[in-house]
């Protein structure tokens, strides 16, 4: 069926979306831009095979509401999309559509009335910890005396002392490396990409010495990853699925020596091990927050199960609720609605 003019539009603005656009002004993550091509590939060949669409029929009007809604059931029903994903792949296209709109003013209203759509409910999961027994069962369980066993103990030595995420230790390059200063430390890049600096202890800088020498030589490359794929060589990062499948061998090890180590693990449990073994060995929650990288305290509250009474002590070292001295916020007012919100009373 020969394209029509409405149709080549749509293809190379969704080509300049991808290619152009998302890379150079959305987002530098490569998870992101692979979720918008995920996104856009999924659509296009749900309005193709489900939908009838094709070169010649390819419109506007195929980005319409009720056929992103369709797309969703298909989603979840036909390819056992959970409703977290549903909703990832929901805001990747309602980002195409927003640039679509910006391009052509024709198409704006596809961007407003995509933004109206509900999204699927999601009931968060508990993450599950591991003990610090667990942990130590699991740390022991590599064999030391094989090059493997010692880059798989540099790992989980790095990933547990730090509780940074998978995907900044397995994005860590040489040069984010600062072993030889009076404090030893790693600087990672995390979401959108904000830098912290977490410190190191002496145990894990000694294994991750020894995992350099072995696999990076005397002179490792600043541009090398730290953790690399053997496929591809230190300019390819190793996969997360590669850890998990590594933590996951591991576990059965561990397991003999603590009935403690949960199955079927996976690299998030070492981050939330340690970040709750932070909170039971009494650092402050507004420090595990900063040092986890989360934007808000409320995600930490939320991911560690903090207790109410945790909570309004967490709150009051932000807020300075302690000092008793200071006024409460809602007496010693006129009565008047903008006294107690706090804002200027509106000239008569």
């Amino acid at each position: 069926m020969r394209a029509t003019n409405e149709s080549v539009a749509l293809a190379r603005h969704i080509n300049a979306f991808l290619n152009e656009y998302a890379p150079s002004q959305k987002t530098r993550s490569a998870h992101t831009l692979k979720a918008y091509d995920d996104t856009l590939s999924l659509y296009i060949g749900f309005l193709e095979a489900e939908k009838g669409i094709h070169s010649g029929n390819l419109s506007g009007d195929c980005f319409g509401v009720t056929n992103i809604e369709d797309w969703l059931v298909w989603l979840m029903e036909s390819r056992s999309c959970g409703p977290a994903t549903c909703n990832n792949r929901l805001a990747s296209l309602r980002s195409f559509l927003k640039y679509l709109g910006g391009r052509d003013i024709s198409y704006l209203h596809l961007s407003q009335a995509a933004s109206r759509i509900e999204r699927r409910k999601v009931y968060a999961g508990k993450v599950t910890g591991m003990s610090k027994k667990a942990v130590n069962a699991l740390l022991t369980s590599p064999d030391p005396s094989t090059k493997a066993g010692r880059r798989d103990i540099a790992l989980m030595v790095v990933m547990y002392s730090t509780a940074a995420r998978i995907n900044e230790i397995l994005s860590l390059k040489v040069e984010q490396l600062h072993l030889d200063t009076d404090k030893p430390n790693i600087t990672v890049i995390g979401k959108r990409g904000k830098i912290r600096t977490l410190y190191l202890l002496p145990k894990a800088i000694a294994h991750l010495r020894a995992y350099l020498k072995d696999f990076h030589g005397a002179t490792p490359g600043p541009s090398s990853y730290v953790f690399y794929s053997r496929n591809t060589g230190s300019s390819g990062k190793m996969s997360q699925n590669a850890v998990n499948k590594q933590l996951r061998k591991h576990e059965q090890t561990a397991r003999v020596l603590c009935g403690e180590v949960p199955t079927d693990i996976h690299a998030h449990q070492l981050r939330h091990a340690k970040a709750s073994h932070w909170l039971e060995d009494g650092m402050n929650i507004v420090q595990i927050s900063f040092l986890l990288g989360h934007a808000q305290l409320q995600t930490t509250m939320v991911y560690l199960d903090i207790t109410t009474e945790q909570e309004a002590k967490a709150l009051a070292t932000l807020e300075d609720e302690n000092d008793k001295s200071a006024p409460k916020k809602w007496r010693g007012t006129d009565g008047g609605l903008s006294s107690l919100c706090g804002v200027r009373p509106m000239k008569k």
